[in-house]
């Protein structure tokens, strides 16, 4: 179903009678053009969010403000308008010497499941001269759930699934895979440290930027210690130290919703601060899981705790 919305001329009959009709109506001028720059917007529907915006363009500023109806597509749409979403407005206004304005929308964020990826389209409604074929007149709204980030999240037992030590057990694990433990850093309320993360004895830092939860990043401060590279390598290559840090040429991420963290690893060794080599760069997950699940995979999965309380 389609709800029409009429386009809505900036200089109406009612305006003109109000000025005695000495104004004309305007005309559009050659190469004038609206339309959606995108032909998908990709969204996070956060907590406590009013709006979000869906831009929309023009390719000239006008001496007069121009306003256009908006509407709903429901074909195709996984979406439903007042269960998910809500327009704050079935028009839309370029004011006045701007090339741009903004469809606004507010996402139901208690009514969208962590996993829900949900769509609708929206379309301009306006004369057929504004619309260019280069661009569109309609474009897919496409919404995720952006949890509320809480660091406490990523706190107490997490399972580790390192690449690294697919490649370098060392001389301690018999798995991929680690049960570690997490906490807080009290020197800092956005980074948590994580004990024995691929080999006892040597905890690493982990700080989450979560200033824009559409792009949430994590990063791990440099020359930190992973281990020894003698139980590791069998031998000194170096100043017995292996060093990590986040990976300069990928993104890590952290998923609110999930409670994961994605990381991709950089490893190197150095001697007397003297670059020896690079042992190179390591996918690593990592997945926070309850009290209970954790001693469910002592129990049944046969995994060893490491750096938690049951082990001070």
């Amino acid at each position: 179903m389609k709800r029409i919305i009429t386009f809505l001329f900036a200089t109406g009959l009612s305006g003109l009678l109000a000025t005695g009709c000495q104004e004309e109506y305007k005309t559009y001028s050659e190469g004038e053009y609206v339309m959606f720059p995108d032909s998908v917007s990709l969204n996070m529907v956060l907590e406590n969010q009013e709006y979000f915006p869906v831009p929309v363009s023009t390719t000239l500023a006008c001496d007069y403000d121009r306003t256009f109806g908006v509407e709903v597509i429901d074909q195709g749409s996984t979406a439903i308008e007042g269960l998910h979403y809500r327009l704050a407005s079935n028009t839309i206004t370029i004011p006045a010497g701007k090339r741009s304005t903004e469809v606004l929308v507010h996402g139901n964020y208690e009514n969208f499941e962590p996993s829900d990826t949900l769509q609708f389209t929206l379309k301009l409604v306006m004369p057929e001269q504004l619309k260019w074929d280069l661009y569109q007149d309609q474009t897919r709204v496409r919404m995720l759930k952006g949890c509320t980030f809480h660091i406490e999240d990523f706190t107490g037992w997490c399972v580790v699934t390192s690449n690294f030590l697919q490649s370098y057990p060392g001389v301690e694990n018999t798995s991929v895979q680690r049960l570690i433990y997490s906490e807080q850093d009290p020197a800092d309320p956005t980074t948590i440290i994580l004990h024995d993360w691929l080999f006892t004895g040597y905890d690493v830092n982990i700080s989450f930027d979560a200033e824009d939860l559409s792009l949430p990043l994590v990063s791990m401060p440099g020359d930190q210690i992973l281990s020894d590279e003698l139980s590791v390598f069998g031998q000194i290559n170096g100043d017995n130290k292996i060093l990590v840090t986040n990976s300069p040429n990928y993104y890590s991420f952290f998923d609110t919703c999930a409670g994961n963290v994605k990381l991709w690893s950089y490893v190197y060794v150095y001697d007397m601060g003297t670059p020896v080599g690079t042992v190179g760069t390591f996918y690593n997950i990592m997945e926070w899981v309850s009290d209970e699940e954790a001693d469910r995979l002592v129990r049944e999965d046969g995994m060893q705790k490491h750096g938690g309380p049951a082990n001070e």
